[in-house]
């Protein structure tokens, strides 16, 4: 019988399987042949496409889990077995895909199939931080309010697991099965934007408290690049001279104006027509763009409602965790039976490390109102940057896209139409050219 390794592409918020059009295609390229006595295929995840990514990173899982599933029965029905699985995901969708293995791995999916490489490009892992910006605080109210289900869990303020905790702290816990399917996956590789991502900053994409290229123009931080991946980082550290304060100053200044959104980058004469109309144009986009989100919003919450009413659509969201919060709950009645002490010995409470990182409504400090380059984060964040750098295999590589008004889209050359998102091909042949069959 023919083996495959299969290898699933799931697209991120408000996405659809065309995103990962160049993703797709470079993977081919490089990697299509297969290798000896091993059929390479790729599935586009389908299911979760659109209006649909609103109805939250869990239910997004379960529908691309069943994709899955499905498509190692169409292999079995043509006389091929899938012997070998890797998932990339690209922004939401790198959530998703750590939701997806969880499902996997409750199934004893991998008690089959082995796990090989499992890639995140510019994903969120722990939800959406709070910055010191207004941006940060209108995204953060209206993302949670206009995108449903998704964003109250991407702005961390769902309570997901029976013990009231978000879902993606729950899918960086050591004790829950996301972490440990994870563990599985030899090669895991995440890919982040140093800066310029307006919808994953540089701490959630590459899982780190500090951003050390918050005005990277003006503490002279020295970047290297690799010498065959234009715009992928090799190496960076801090210069060995400071620029003088008034050099500083003025590179502040150029670097605090709003760069120019590419469709309004118009030509001369076309911009002396085009600008008189910004006053007229933008509130009228920004109108119809929020009109969309609430009516999209209102049928994500229409659609769960009718999913969480059918009884065997519950039963799939909740069997992940189920079982494991009652083996937690158990084991800690016998660990306080022994020790006679409740409260350290429960493994979900804080501890007394990671309590002292936060103070408060779960933040850094009050003392410490946060930065562009150290932003607040939560107790649960900070717990989960911990544990998800414990991972040993774990590997960062990182992308500076210098001139773009947001790379986010620039890292998968979302849009061709665009020369600018081009740009993101060098970082497509590194993960093609790092990807093990």
């Amino acid at each position: 019988m023919a083996t495959v390794h299969l290898l699933v592409l799931i697209h991120g918020m408000w996405g659809n399987p065309s995103n990962l059009r160049r993703v797709h295609e470079i993977i081919q390229e490089v990697k299509g042949n297969g290798s000896e006595g091993i059929e390479f295929a790729v599935l586009l995840a389908q299911t979760n496409r659109d209006e649909g990514t609103y109805d939250g990173i869990d239910w997004g899982g379960e529908r691309v889990a069943k994709e899955i599933i499905d498509e190692v029965d169409k292999y079995e029905s043509q006389g091929k077995r899938v012997t070998r699985l890797s998932i990339t995901g690209y922004s939401l969708g790198g959530l998703i895909g750590r939701y997806v293995i969880g499902i996997l791995h409750q199934q004893k999916f991998f008690d089959k199939v082995t796990p090989v490489n499992f890639n995140t490009i510019a994903t969120p892992h722990i939800g959406v931080p709070s910055l010191p910006t207004a941006l940060s605080a209108v995204s953060s109210y209206l993302g949670r309010k206009w995108l449903s289900r998704t964003g109250e869990q991407l702005f961390c303020f769902d309570k997901w697991s029976p013990k009231g905790r978000p879902l993606t702290e729950v899918l960086a816990d050591p004790d829950y099965i996301f972490y440990q399917a994870l563990l599985l996956f030899p090669n895991i590789r995440i890919y982040a934007n140093a800066v310029s991502d307006l919808s994953v900053p540089y701490v959630t994409g590459a899982i780190e408290t500090t951003d050390p290229f918050h005005d990277y123009r003006v503490n002279g931080l020295k970047i290297e690049y690799l010498e065959d991946y234009k715009y992928v980082i090799k190496s960076y550290s801090q210069p060995d001279s400071i620029k003088s304060s008034a050099r500083r100053a003025l590179l502040r200044l150029v670097n605090s104006l709003p760069p120019v959104i590419p469709a309004l980058r118009v030509t001369f004469p076309y911009s002396i027509v085009a600008f008189p109309f910004l006053p007229v144009l933008l509130p009228t986009v920004v109108s119809v763009v929020l009109v969309k989100f609430t009516i999209s919003a209102k049928k994500s919450r229409a659609r769960l409602q009718m999913l969480e009413a059918d009884e065997s659509a519950e039963e799939r969201l909740a069997h992940v965790v189920a079982k494991l919060e009652r083996e937690l709950e158990a084991a800690v009645l016998d660990v306080c039976d022994d020790s006679r002490d409740p409260v350290s010995a429960n493994p979900l409470s804080d501890s007394s490390e990671v309590a002292n990182l936060g103070s408060g409504e779960g933040m850094v400090s009050k003392s410490q109102p946060g930065s562009l380059s150290r932003p607040k984060l939560t107790t649960g964040q900070l717990r989960s940057i911990e544990n998800l750098n414990k991972i040993p295999q774990l590997k960062k590589t990182l992308a500076l896209f210098d001139d773009v008004f947001n790379s986010h889209p620039v890292i998968i050359c979302r849009r061709s139409k665009y020369e600018h998102h081009w740009q993101g091909e060098s970082v497509l042949r590194h993960w093609a050219d790092q990807f093990e069959l």
